[in-house]
């Protein structure tokens, strides 16, 4: 269980529900499985844009080479029929919910749930690009922490709801001192954090691969689109991938919804609710990095 900071009250800030136990959870009992979805699903290649083609008549939104969007839709996958496994190595009970499972580690501690799987994704793409500078998040308290001060030795020391930081280590800017960061970041940050350091999106022809869906708060949760399909009338679909509780692999949700078209999603952000395979977000809430 995540240590949690807050000023006010330490009951209202988890992210991310057992998916046992949140009344939000969606399964049809059949948990052994993988949907088999109607859009023709290129089984045997590893990245997201490659994989899953769109339905008809819709073709994929190039996204630019350098951008967060094209990062992921390019994301490397794990082998089809991977089953979601959680931070310890076990299956979860829901593998019905899925079809595609991201080839990124879990770590092999309960943190990186669902806000973190978006922080995740968003840190090793700015990472990877050297946009070190814009690598920084917030503890759900308010207190922001870059790369650049973690590198250079900077430590956040925890004393009930107060952090106090002060300079301990000697410069590493090595990868595994970047993740020992993320889980430090995992650790303190949450929906409520992430839905204030993100901009709403409020029209539909804005919504691109790397917004989120997000519910801050307790329960709370948060999706991201992984990919985005138009039409010639301008009408898109979306792919939808999400990490959750407990941590556990990032995967790719299928539509369980419109099977015609899973696992493509339409998106409206202003409906007053929006379902996904395993979570009820109401009210629809898109955001931007």
């Amino acid at each position: 269980m995540k240590k949690i900071l807050f000023l006010i009250t330490i009951t209202t800030i988890l992210s991310c529900k057992n998916d046992k136990t949140s009344s939000n959870t969606k399964t049809d009992g059949n948990e052994n499985s993988i949907s088999e979805a109607l859009v023709n699903i290129n089984k045997d290649k590893n990245t997201i844009k490659e994989r899953f083609s769109p339905p008809k008549d819709y073709e994929w939104v190039d996204e630019k080479p350098d951008s967060f969007g094209y990062f992921i839709e390019n994301f490397t996958l794990k082998p089809y029929g991977s089953p979601i496994l959680k931070y310890d190595g076990t299956r979860i009970a829901t593998q019905n919910v899925h079809e595609a499972i991201f080839d990124i580690d879990t770590g092999n501690k309960d943190l990186q749930q669902c806000a973190d799987a978006a922080i995740r994704l968003r840190a090793e793409y700015l990472f990877k690009a050297k946009k070190f500078d814009e690598i920084k998040f917030h503890f759900t308290n308010g207190d922001l922490v870059s790369w650049n001060d973690y590198k250079n030795g900077t430590r956040a020391f925890v004393n009930g709801n107060s952090v106090s930081f002060r300079k301990t280590s000697p410069f590493d800017d090595s990868y595994k001192s970047f993740r020992y960061y993320l889980d430090l970041i995992f650790n303190y940050a949450g929906t409520i954090s992430l839905n204030k350091e993100t901009k709403p999106v409020i029209k539909n022809s804005d919504l691109k691969t790397g917004d989120i869906l997000i519910t801050p708060g307790s329960p709370g949760h948060v999706v991201f689109i992984s990919g985005v399909a138009k039409n010639k009338a301008g009408q898109k679909l979306f792919l939808l991938a999400e990490g959750f509780t407990p941590a556990q692999s990032i995967h790719l949700l299928s539509n369980p919804f419109d099977k015609n078209i899973s696992p493509w999603y339409d998106l409206d952000v202003n409906a007053s609710e929006t379902q996904t395979a395993r979570y009820i977000f109401k009210p629809t809430n898109f955001r931007h990095f």
